[in-house]
């Protein structure tokens, strides 16, 4: 998988600018978008879970996720 590392860190950097912004969201009006916070959460989550079970098919299949 080429980009499967860049997908890792891409949504662990958009997770902390969504958990910066949900802060800053919060400290100014005083309310948090909580279900906005766990949808964004299970949605990457899953997104990640998918990114391993591919990786993990890979693996099995015998191509062993080398890069090319």
């Amino acid at each position: 998988m080429r980009y499967s590392k860049f997908i890792v860190a891409l949504v662990i950097l958009l997770n902390a600018v969504f958990a910066t912004a949900v802060l800053y969201v919060f400290l100014r009006i005083g309310s948090e978008p909580s279900t906005l916070v766990t949808a964004w959460f299970a949605f990457t989550t899953g997104e990640l879970m998918a990114l391993a079970a591919i990786k993990r098919k890979e693996i099995s299949n015998g191509k062993g996720g080398e890069e090319a």
